[in-house]
Parts: structure tokens; sequence; C-alpha cells
């Protein structure tokens, strides 16, 4: 589980409110999506949960646990992380971009080896083609989701994702959707995932958080929300997906 209460971030002295009063809490086992325009404090509220800068006030816990009362390092050994640059190493192979995380968990190179080619069949790599290659000669596709693999190395408990498939195309972007509902089924991880895209939200999710100048619009599954806005902003947002989508969930007609 994953729960914030009350969380505030401020910059500029105070004067300005990146994430304002926000509330809520994702349950084992859940995706929770993050949807929201550019700026409306998504991914200050995701570094935030992982320590990866303070908040001003409130609090975060993981596991039950207070994010504060945790060391950094052992906080993010149950936390894997996704986002949309991806962040592979370009001097290091696949199997070592994917292993690194082992490597310094103290795996031996036999376990290392053995666990990277299990990810990389996981997200559709065969190992025998991808192990030695560098990120330079992938596709982005295929880096992203070297970059799934890689936090799903340590078996975290919970998953944070920033946008991973936002730069790719939309054929690309569709297939690693799929991947990742696939993976969702397997393996029951406590996911927030970070998105622009309603579309995307809608199919990924099991609830929606609705994000709006630093708060929290709304949180519901899509149908609450599709069927029951909470305000004018949410509405408007999803009224012409809402209308896209009636043809494949059926249980979203007026």
């Amino acid at each position: 589980m994953i729960r914030l209460t009350n969380v505030v971030k401020t910059f500029d002295a105070g004067s300005t409110f990146a994430v304002d009063n926000v509330s809520l809490e994702v349950i084992q086992g859940e995706t929770m999506v993050l949807l929201g325009t550019s700026g409306c404090g998504k991914t200050t509220t995701l570094k935030m949960i992982n320590r990866l800068i303070p908040m001003t006030s409130g609090t975060i816990e993981v596991g039950g646990r207070n994010v504060i009362e945790q060391r950094p390092e052992e906080l993010r050994r149950s936390i894997g992380y996704v986002f949309q640059g991806i962040g592979l190493f370009p001097h290091m192979t696949i199997d070592e971009n994917v292993s690194i995380v082992l490597r310094l968990l103290g795996y031996s190179l036999t376990d290392r080896e053995k666990r990277a080619r299990e990810l990389l069949e996981l997200v559709s790599l065969d190992p025998v083609l991808f192990s030695d290659k560098y990120p330079e000669e992938l596709s982005g596709g295929q880096q992203q989701r070297v970059g799934v693999a890689r936090a799903l190395a340590a078996e975290p408990e919970y998953l944070l994702m920033d946008e991973p498939f936002g730069a790719l195309d939309a054929l690309t972007r569709d297939a690693l959707q799929q991947q990742f509902l696939k993976l969702k089924k397997e393996f029951r991880k406590t996911i927030i995932f970070i998105t622009h895209d309603i579309i995307e939200a809608l199919i990924l999710a099991d609830r929606i958080a609705v994000m709006h100048e630093g708060r929290i619009e709304q949180i519901g599954t899509k149908n609450e929300i599709l069927q029951k806005p909470a305000s004018g902003f949410v509405r408007n947002l999803f009224a012409k997906p809402a209308e896209q989508l009636k043809d494949f969930w059926p249980d979203l007609k007026e």
C-alpha cells in the first residue's frame, strides 16, 4: 500500500504550490493512474514518494512505513522506477543494464545473468538477440521494455512509472500498453502510473486520480469518473474520450 496524506510541495520560498494538499491511497496490487496535463504536479508527487525530492509537509507511507523514517536506499530497493527518458547506461550492454541493481545488491554473476535472461523474455525481448547489444542499437520501444525489465529486476513490491510510453509512436505505445496489462495481471504489483493521455489512463488503470494545478480533482474507477465527474474540469476533460470509448466498454452507457 502507498498512502499520501495532506502532502504539500512548495517552491520559491513557499510562494508556489507544485503539490497542494494531496491525499490518496493505492491499495496492494492496484494500478493507480495519476492523470493530468504537464505541470499539474504528477511527477513531483512521484518523486516525493521515493524521496528524490523532499516534501514540504504531509505524510507519505509505503508498505505502512513513513518514508521519512526509512533510509532512501532502503526505500528504493522496494520500489521500481520507470520514466520516459528511460535512463539506460549507454556504455553497458542490455544484460548489464538489466542486472545492475542485482550487482549492487551482491548477486553472483551467474544469478545476475539468469535473472536478466528471464526478465528480457518477460518483456518479449529474446535474450539471445538482445543481451549483448547496447542501448543505441535498440529502438525506442525496445529500450523502454529494457527499462521495465530493469525496474523489475530486484522484484520490488511497488512500481512508479512516469510517462513511460509518452515519447513513443502510436503503434509501439499500443503494443507496450498491452504488454503492461499482461505483466500487471501476472504480478499484481502496486503501481502508480503517470500519464497525460486520457485513453491510456482508461485502458491501464484500476483507478484514476485526476490532478489539476497541484490538487486532486477526483479519484475513482473509469466508470465512476465517466458517469459521475466530480467537477466541471473533470467533465470537460473526459467528454470526448468518453464518447470514443462507449463502443469498447458497454457498461459506460448513460
